[in-house]
């Protein structure tokens, strides 16, 4: 995918960008926590999400808003993260986007009395871009082996949910397992968290999803 100062929950964003907020949501929060454990911050403690210290912070909002989130709530395992509070990250992503210019927000009124901001798609070409490469991957055109990590585990996020880019009669379970496999390959723990975060998103997506294929 594009080089860019995008988050990787900010790409799965704009992979699944047309899916409805109740679906995205969760998405884009499993997005957040894969992050978190590839930089060591989060770490699985026999199944419960653990900050790995409480006064580090990456600079990032999204991120930093959800490890404050973890550490000041009651322990939860992976698949529970997912979902809780979601919204929250989602809209933390979308003003990031908002601050990049990828996305607009447009304030309004409902039934002319209550605020409101839709975000419409502002750099369209940005996100056609992550869309056609992750097609590409998926459809096999690419070399595995030239597929990044970050890459691999928005494929393999995308995937287990069943949205698209991925969720398209023409894809097949193998031809997305060599580019999601190398997702967490680097790290042990990491692909384990990264499996959870792939099964609580298979249990919510109403169609068959493509698997991580190991």
């Amino acid at each position: 995918m594009p080089n860019g100062p995008l988050s990787l929950p900010a790409r799965l964003c704009l992979l699944a960008w047309d899916t409805d907020p109740g679906r995205l949501a969760p998405l884009v929060r499993a997005g957040a926590l894969a992050e978190l454990a590839r930089r060591g911050l989060l770490t699985d403690d026999d199944g419960i999400v653990t900050p790995r210290d409480l006064d580090t912070r990456t600079g990032a909002p999204v991120l930093d808003g959800l490890l404050e989130l973890v550490s000041e709530s009651f322990p939860h395992r992976w698949r529970g993260w997912v979902t809780l509070h979601a919204r929250h990250t989602l809209e933390a992503v979308r003003e990031q986007l908002v601050a990049e210019g990828v996305l607009r927000a447009e304030k309004h009124r409902v039934l002319g009395v209550f605020p409101s901001v839709d975000h419409v798609l502002a750099d369209t070409a940005r996100a056609d871009a992550l869309r056609r490469e992750a097609r590409l991957i998926l459809a096999g055109s690419a070399p595995a082996e030239s597929v990044t990590e970050p890459t691999a585990t928005a494929l393999a996020l995308v995937t287990a949910a069943g949205l698209p880019p991925a969720r398209d009669d023409s894809f097949h379970d193998r031809r997305a397992a060599a580019p999601t496999r190398r997702a967490g390959a680097s790290t042990p723990a990491v692909d384990a968290v990264l499996d959870e975060l792939c099964a609580a998103l298979a249990d919510m997506s109403p169609l068959p999803s493509l698997t991580r294929g190991r």
